[in-house]
């Protein structure tokens, strides 16, 4: 279950000013400051729950018609798993687009190539939100992709017990 919180107004305005600013997601900006005091490890497993949570709302949004908002939804996944990974492996903050494709490509060494496509996929997904071009089936086709990243690098962000 989804919980919804609401804010309005100057405070909703500044948000979302400041997450454009970082060139990120509401979403992930919020997970970005309300994780700020987590051990690195701790802050991965937030980061992968907020990416789940992301594609679940990329779901329901497909089923509303909304292909532009869950496109959306698919690159913030995309981006919060590569964030996850980082933070769970090198205990690293990434900031930037650049630090997400550096990544993206150590990934890819590390896991496989398969995820060189999952991440095109959720990058032409951003794109796609901006210039609207793209059909349910291409965000169909993201999803799936993006989908098996998130689990990959849940199966490896797991706390170990």
């Amino acid at each position: 279950m989804v919980e919804v919180i609401v804010v309005r107004g100057r405070l909703a305005r500044r948000v979302r000013e400041e997450a454009e600013r970082l060139g990120v997601s509401v979403d992930e900006y919020l997970v970005e400051v309300l994780s700020q005091g987590l051990d690195p490890r701790d802050r991965a497993v937030e980061y992968v729950e907020a990416a789940r949570e992301l594609l679940e709302e990329a779901r329901w949004e497909l089923g509303r018609g909304n292909v532009r908002q869950a496109a959306e939804k698919v690159w913030g996944t995309g981006a919060l798993a590569v964030k996850a990974y980082a933070l769970w492996r090198d205990e690293r903050r990434l900031t930037s687009h650049r630090e997400l494709w550096e990544y993206m490509r150590l990934m890819t060494r590390e896991i496989g190539p398969w995820i060189r496509e999952a991440w095109m996929y959720a990058n032409s997904m951003h794109i796609c939100f901006y210039e609207d071009w793209c059909t349910r089936e291409d965000v169909e086709d993201a999803y799936k992709r993006v989908e098996k990243l998130v689990s990959e690098v849940a199966s490896k962000v797991k706390k170990q017990d």
